[in-house]
Order: C-alpha cells, then structure tokens, then sequence
C-alpha cells in the first residue's frame, strides 16, 4: 500500500479545498432568501432534483462507509442496508406520498397532528429530533474516518472540519440551496465509489480470486448477519423512509402529488446500483488488508491512487459526507422551528428566518460532543431508524386505521417504543431479538392495549379530503 508524500497530501488537499470554495461560494449564490425557501424550497423543485436529494438521504456518509464496514466483517449481504432503501421508495410513493402531500404539513409530525392533535405532534418530534441527532453523530464518525485517512489528521480535527463545512451549507443554503449543491455532490459521489470498486477489483484481480480463497458466507445473500438481521433491516429502512423528516421535507417541494411520486422512483433507480458497489468494496477490502480496522474499509483505496485522482475521490467521499449532514441538520432545524419556536413566539417571518440560521449553527455542531462513542456506525444507523420506524407505524395506523383515534394511545405507543427500543439497544439485542422488531411491535400493541382502556382522550377527526389540499 502506498503512503502520500507531502507534496502528493498538498495536491489532495487543495483539490479538497477548492471544490469546498466553489460549492460554498454556489451555496451562496443560490442560497434561500426567505423562510419559504429554506423550509420546502417554494414547492417548485423538479421531481429529478427530489428523487437525487432522497437518494442522497439514505446513501451518505453512514450507508457508504458503514455498509463497506459491514461487508468488512460480515460478507455482500452488506448491501441489504442500502437495498432496502431502493425498495422503501417506491412503496413509500405508493402508500403515504397522496396523504401526506395532501395535508399541506412539510413535518411527519404535523401530518399526524391532523389525527391526534398537538401533544402528538410534540412527542413525535422530539423523538425524531432525538433520532437524527444520533443520525448525525455517525454522519461526522464516517466523514472523519475519510477525511483523517488521507489528511493525516485525528478523528476528532477530522470531525470538526466536516461540521464547519456541512453546517454553513444547510444554515445558508436552506432547501433551495442543498437541493441543487447535493446534484453536484451526488455526481461526484457516484463517480468517487465507482472508481474505489474499479481499484479494488482491480487489486484483487477481479472476484474469482476472492470467491475461491474467502469464506464461502462472504458470498452468500444472507452472509454472516442472517436472514433475521436482513429482514430487520428491511423493514427498519423501509419504514424510517415513510417518516424520515427530510424525505417529507423533499417530497413536499415538488409542486404535485405526480411529481413527488415519480421523485420515489429516481431514488429507486440511483440506489440500488451503488448499494451492490459499496458492498464489493468492503468485501475487496477484507481480502487485500485482513488486518485493518473495519472503519477504514472504504478510505484504505485512496492510498493506491496517484494523488490526483485520489484528490477528487476524497472530494467525492467528502461531498458525500456534506449532503449527509446537510440533510439531516436541516430536516432538525425544520421540526425545532416549525413544531415549536413558532407555535411559542408567534414571530414574523423575517424574525423566523433568522432564528432558523442560529438555530442550524447550533444543531451543526451538537454532534460533535459524541463522536468519539461510536464504534460500529451502521448499528448506530440502523438504531435510529429502528426509532423512527415507531413513529411510521403510527403514522400508517393514523392513516389507515381511523377507529384508533386515541391521542393518550397514539402518544402512549411513541413514548413507550422510543424508550424501550433505546434500551433493547444499549442491552446489546437480548435473546438475540433485534431492536427493529421491538420498534415495530412495542407501539402497536400499546395502541391495541389502550383501545381496552376506559377513559381514553379522542383526537380531532381528520379533515375531509377536498380540504386538504396545498
């Protein structure tokens, strides 16, 4: 393995730093202007533009790094994490798109407020502000372990510049802004992985070398994880997408049902091409470097290449890591501002908008105080969308089950999944029990338990359809 000289590192680093000057000074140009733009980019944002920024949600910093650390350890079946994402989409279009769309609400939270009123929507939000939080706290480990790898810098410096960056994106850019800068930032990121996954086979001499000398379960569809796991991640993944907040968010700037729909599909297709490559990375990985820390599955490529290609890979891996936390950090700022600092202040849109850019700078840099207590990411990625898929399970029952109108349960089942799912975690899965099941069980059994229960606060009835509309 080569190591970089320190004019190679120079030649790296800068070509790091003016894509960083260019999309920031892009940022700038194209940043949002009012709190409509920030929040939900005016409803005119095209449904390719969408389907980029919902892809780019649920393949950032975690799914790249995390699943090539999984593959690392535990075979191809890696790749089931970024898979169930390209099945979510379009199921996600399919059953939840219309109804939320239709609420007029651009927070998960506020489209189920619509059914079991305020104290429901506070929950809902706190636990997902909860949940993206912890998203983000991965986002900036992955980011760093890219970053440290090829700039010979500690994890937490790493950590740090990767948050300066992402958060002057999101507290200026707003929706309008990250939308169109996370277009660059996904070419990019689709050419950076392709490339590792050439250099690996490459090195490797393709996958009959590796075939014929590793373990036959890194090959198997269920690997060394097990259909149970599999199957967990599925549903987690498919079920944090029909609540995620910024995928409300994304779907809720397209100016049409039709065209948040057909944006579920563009993610289906960008998806699941790159959820089989970084999968091979992993793999490619394990086979030339055994002796590795698994966090560097991914980045350990880049120091086979000549230093300019290895600059624009980083440039690659870093954009990744910028939409990721971009993303997320803005989805919190959304559900901060509109869930509570505007019910409580009342303030007027211009006093919005600029609560909105301090509130962002907080949220950009809160991860950072966590960073150094996450050791495997994807387990940590797929606990917070364990969390959130309590919330979908609500939000399907809101939906499609109106004879459950009980606010007591409805708030009941949230409390109840989000603290015993982050206990079943931080137990270690006891029995063997994965904590998605506990998250998709624990709220609905509540909700059936409360139904039995005399004395039950009924929420508001939902409001005919001809007047839901935008």
């Amino acid at each position: 393995m080569n190591h970089f000289t320190a004019e190679n590192t120079l030649i790296i680093v800068g070509i790091v730093v003016v894509y960083i000057l260019f999309t920031t000074w892009l940022t700038f140009r194209i940043r949002s202007k009012n709190s409509g733009d920030f929040m939900e980019g005016s409803r005119v944002m095209p449904a390719f533009i969408v389907g980029i920024l919902l892809m780019s949600e649920y393949i950032g910093a975690n799914s790249t790094i995390g699943t090539a650390q999984a593959a690392f350890e535990s075979g191809f079946a890696a790749s089931w994490s970024v898979i169930g994402a390209a099945i979510g989409f379009p199921l996600f279009g399919l059953l939840l798109v219309k109804r939320i769309y239709n609420t007029g609400k651009i927070t998960i939270s506020g489209a189920i407020a619509e059914k079991y009123g305020n104290s429901t929507k506070n929950i809902i939000s706190i636990i997902m502000i909860y949940a993206l939080l912890l998203v983000n706290v991965g986002n900036y480990v992955s980011g760093a372990a890219a970053i440290s790898t090829v700039l010979k810098v500690n994890l937490p410096e790493a950590a740090f510049i990767t948050a300066v960056v992402s958060t002057f994106y999101f507290a200026f850019g707003g929706m309008k802004g990250v939308a169109w800068v996370t277009v660059l930032h996904s070419a990019l990121k689709y050419f950076g992985i392709l490339a590792i996954m050439g250099f690996a086979l490459f090195k490797t001499g393709g996958f009959t070398p590796m075939i014929k000398h590793m373990p036959s379960f890194y090959w198997t569809w269920d690997g060394k994880l097990g259909a149970s796991t599999i199957f967990a991640w599925l549903i987690g993944t498919i079920g944090s997408i029909f609540c995620t907040q910024f995928v409300i968010q994304a779907v809720s700037s397209t100016k049409d049902v039709k065209a948040a729909k057909r944006a579920t599909w563009v993610a289906f297709f960008f998806c699941l091409p790159i959820a089989l490559a970084i999968a091979v990375i992993g793999v490619a990985a394990k086979y030339l470097h055994p002796g590795i820390n698994s966090l560097y599955a991914l980045p350990v490529f880049l120091q086979y290449m000549n230093p300019w290609l290895a600059g624009i890979v980083t440039t690659s891996l870093v954009a990744s890591i910028f939409v990721s936390v971009s993303t997320v950090a803005l989805a919190i700022a959304s559900l901060i501002v509109k869930d509570f600092y505007v019910p409580m202040r009342k303030p007027t849109p211009e006093q919005e908008f600029k609560a909105t850019r301090w509130i962002s700078l907080l949220i950009g840099f809160l991860p950072l105080i966590f960073v150094l207590l996450v050791p495997e990411i994807l387990k940590l990625s797929f606990f917070t969308r364990a969390i959130r898929l309590s919330i979908s399970v609500v939000a399907v029952i809101a939906f499609y089950a109106p004879f459950f109108r009980s606010t007591r349960g409805a708030n009941a089942g949230l409390i109840g999944a989000c603290v015993v799912t982050s206990i079943w975690y931080l137990l270690g899965n006891p029995f063997g029990i994965n904590n998605m099941y506990i998250a998709l069980v624990t709220p609905a059994l509540i909700m059936v338990i409360d139904r039995f229960i005399p004395g039950k606060v009924v929420g508001k009835a939902p409001l005919p359809a001809e007047n839901n509309g935008v």
